[in-house]
């Protein structure tokens, strides 16, 4: 089976209207353009930012989740929502909607591991100030399978994509919004190594760098396959990045190294 993958890496704004016109754009291309599984890349509809997650959230009716829905409907996709600032019972996640060609919500995944960091002479941001964790992995089914997703600093913990990858996720989507600091240093060996970790496609969707935004995305949009190689990768610029995703070669590099008949064998 093999089918087309898009990352739309696109610039934010402090105008919500103005990002749901560059998604808009974006999705639309991708869809023209042959993709059947399309994303938007972390934090798409606000500022990066402490200061605004609170005022730009929205609940599951709010209308960048309507928006989602009726261009997942609209092209026929199936669309991972990137993410946006989520308002729930007063908390604020980080949370990915995902739609099926028909608009439904057919997943949705709160950022369970918050970026909490400070690195001297680097960048320090601590996303729990503002943001809830979720508590639950993403892995939802599709005519391609099944799919898993994630976000971000959700990356940084193997075991989460290990359970995927055991619960028959042979693509896993990564929103993520890496800085200048940690994104030259582990931005390209992580993406790999959870690819060749796990014996599947993945897809890390990043924002466009923007040097007038608060916080300053690395970019480099990718696509990794099961044998830890870039498909497809992007640099900071706002672009669409395109993959075919394989899934008979995902196959053919498992009978060749079969680690994955062994994940589940708990010998330590």
């Amino acid at each position: 089976m093999k089918f087309k993958l898009a990352l739309c890496q696109m610039k934010g704004s402090f105008d919500k209207g103005e990002c749901h016109n560059a998604a808009a754009a974006a999705i639309r291309e991708a869809a023209a353009a042959g993709a059947r599984v399309v994303s938007l890349p972390e934090i798409w509809n606000c500022p990066y930012s402490n200061k605004y997650f609170r005022d730009y959230a929205e609940g599951e009716g709010g209308e960048s989740v309507g928006l989602m829905s009726s261009l997942a409907r609209e092209n026929g996709i199936w669309l991972i929502g990137g993410s946006i600032p989520e308002i729930s019972g007063g908390d604020i996640y980080n949370t990915c909607y995902v739609f099926s060609p028909d608009g439904e919500i057919i997943g949705k995944h709160r950022k369970i591991h918050l970026f909490d960091v400070d690195i001297p002479g680097g960048i320090r941001f601590i996303e729990s100030e503002t943001l809830s964790a979720g508590n639950e992995k993403t892995v939802f089914d599709t005519e391609f399978g099944k799919i898993g997703v994630a976000i971000c600093f959700d990356v940084r913990f193997p075991d989460l994509f290990s359970s995927m990858a055991n619960d028959g996720a042979r693509l896993i989507v990564l929103p993520a919004a890496f800085n200048m600091t940690t994104g030259p240093a582990h931005w390209d060996i992580v993406m790999r190594a959870r690819a060749l970790d796990n014996q599947v496609y993945f897809a890390a969707c990043s924002p466009a760098r923007d040097l007038a935004s608060p916080y300053h995305a690395y970019g480099h949009s990718c696509v990794v396959n099961p044998w830890g190689e870039f498909c497809a990768k992007a640099d900071s610029r706002e672009c669409i990045v395109y993959s075919e995703i394989d899934y008979g070669y995902l196959e053919d590099v498992r009978r060749q190294i079969p680690t994955h008949v062994q994940r589940n064998t708990n010998r330590f």
